[in-house]
């Protein structure tokens, strides 16, 4: 079933539940580049574990121009080789979006370089100029976009569904690997010779910008590198990107279904 000229929205979500709940991820996949029209539908890719597995599969799925990244100006250059690293092994381009010049520099000027280590409030105002912003403008010519988001990542995510009304962007999001565990990523990765972020190899199982990542400590949630001067608060920490999408209807699909 292809909805690429209809007028989708969130009224539909357990329709389209019920389509991909059986699906593995990677025809999960294949059913949202389908089903919303590939040129509708993008993977937005941080070069970790989730989002290489996800490009391989978009790749071999056929969609070749249907992946994004965001490069804030704090990206390690573990994550600067991955990109590279991909679009060499896979012969393509991957679509690189920046925040606005004028807005990072107006906001430098007013708190500073280090703005994001003073405050909760003012890391989040970090993480929308540089990521959400770009993400927003990036989104409005979209119906669908992918994502690695994984039931296991952190106790905000134990919810997220194979697909999702966002509410924050006003457009699908599909988690293929919602129900994914971290073995079953990596052994999708070593199967498929899927190149990857070296900055696992050094214990970041989660990776963002550099000023504001670190490698976990044995027995640590997997999430705690991430701003990890902030309050824990349970592992509840986003950066805007994926605020919560509407409350789940229904029961979570099982690992069996």
């Amino acid at each position: 079933m292809s909805y690429e000229k209809a007028d989708m929205n969130k009224k539909d979500i357990e329709s389209l539940r019920n389509e991909v709940k059986n699906k593995s991820a990677d025809e999960t996949v294949r059913w949202a580049t389908s089903a919303f029209g590939a040129d509708f539908v993008a993977l937005a890719s941080s070069f970790g574990a989730e989002d290489q597995a996800l490009t391989d599969m978009l790749i071999k799925s056929g969609a070749r121009k249907n992946i994004f990244t965001l490069d804030t100006g704090h990206l390690p250059r573990e994550t600067l080789d991955a990109l590279e690293a991909t679009q060499k092994h896979y012969a393509i381009i991957i679509e690189v979006l920046r925040p606005a010049a004028v807005a990072v520099e107006e906001m430098v000027k007013l708190h500073g370089p280090d703005l994001f280590y003073e405050s909760v409030e003012k890391r989040k105002l970090c993480c929308r100029v540089r990521k959400v912003e770009p993400l927003e403008k990036k989104l409005k010519h979209l119906k669908a976009w992918i994502c690695g988001l994984r039931r296991e990542q952190s106790a905000v995510r134990e919810q997220v569904q194979k697909i999702e009304w966002d509410e924050s962007f006003g457009l699908f999001k599909i988690n293929p690997l919602a129900d994914w565990t971290t073995s079953e990523v990596w052994d999708y990765i070593q199967k498929n010779n899927v190149p990857y972020n070296k900055l696992h190899d050094k214990g970041y199982p989660s990776i963002g910008c550099a000023p504001c990542t670190r490698a976990v400590k044995p027995g640590e949630d997997i999430r705690a590198g991430r701003w990890w001067w902030e309050r824990a608060d349970g592992g509840n920490k986003e950066c805007g990107l994926h605020a919560k999408s509407e409350a789940p209807v229904g029961n979570v699909e099982n690992k069996s279904e």
